[in-house]
């Protein structure tokens, strides 16, 4: 494997590390930057996507390692009971429609300027929703309901549109329906878990035929990179959060948005 071929490797496995857990959408940067480095061929990109994505997630696995062990070990417990059941109601909204019109969404807006276009409208949306937050009146995972995780599932399913931003529709959508910050980041980061690794498994199913012995090295490192980069983004972003507001990745994604459109026009 060549020199530069590793370099985009790494490039590639720390832009999904990096914004898979912020609000300004890993799918809309991965498209972007594996246009610009003209890395792999779209078939095995896609792959090499997915498989960078699980590194991701179980970034999030590690990190809330002692949550997850408690809460799988102690099933019997009606806050174990009730966060499952949450995440299973806020992963149903996604799977059904992502599941109906995934080859629609993938054919006509997985392009750089769909997701400049996504990128910018989101980010002044998350401006005008900093200025009209509610009163918080849930601060704890374990005091949702399932009011609530309905909410959050129907506000994900907008991360379908590249460049909308997974982490932006659960962190936002859970602010706007009472969520403290910090809840509705952990939540999202919960979330994550069941919703990443569908994907994934499905993703892979879908690709299996693609996937071959010669692309293991690049999968590899991809992987590896990703996992690192999401950790250390999760540790950084959890502290941030105590004490601001999500305006700075608002003007950022406007910002890299305008960019982008600028670039492919």
């Amino acid at each position: 494997m060549d020199l530069l071929l590793i370099l985009k490797t790494i490039i590639m496995g720390i832009v999904e590390g990096a914004t898979e857990f912020l609000p300004i959408s890993s799918t809309g940067h991965l498209i972007i930057a594996g246009d610009v480095l003209g890395f792999l061929t779209k078939d095995k990109r896609d792959v090499f996507e997915i498989i960078i994505q699980l590194g991701a997630i179980l970034a999030v696995v590690w990190q809330y390692r002692t949550k997850v062990l408690h809460v799988t070990t102690n099933l019997s417990e009606p806050k174990s009971q009730q966060l499952i059941l949450n995440l299973f109601i806020a992963f149903l909204p996604l799977a059904i429609i992502g599941l109906a019109f995934h080859h629609q969404i993938k054919a006509l807006l997985f392009n750089p300027k769909s997701v400049a276009i996504a990128l910018i409208i989101g980010g002044f949306i998350i401006l005008w929703i900093e200025k009209k937050l509610p009163k918080v009146s849930v601060t704890s995972v374990d005091d949702m309901d399932w009011k609530h995780a309905v909410k959050i599932g129907f506000a994900q399913a907008i991360a379908l549109i590249p460049g909308a931003s997974r982490a932006a529709s659960t962190i936002i959508g859970g602010m706007v329906f009472g969520l403290s910050r910090t809840v509705a980041t952990e939540f999202s980061f919960f979330l994550a878990i069941p919703v990443m690794f569908a994907a994934t498994a499905y993703d892979l199913y879908k690709s299996k035929g693609l996937l071959a012995s010669d692309d293991v090295w690049v999968f590899l490192i991809g992987f590896i990179t990703a996992f690192i980069a999401a950790l250390v983004v999760i540790k950084v972003l959890i502290r941030y959060i105590a004490n601001h507001n999500f305006a700075i990745f608002a003007w950022y994604r406007i910002a890299f948005g305008a960019l982008v459109l600028f670039y492919y026009w």
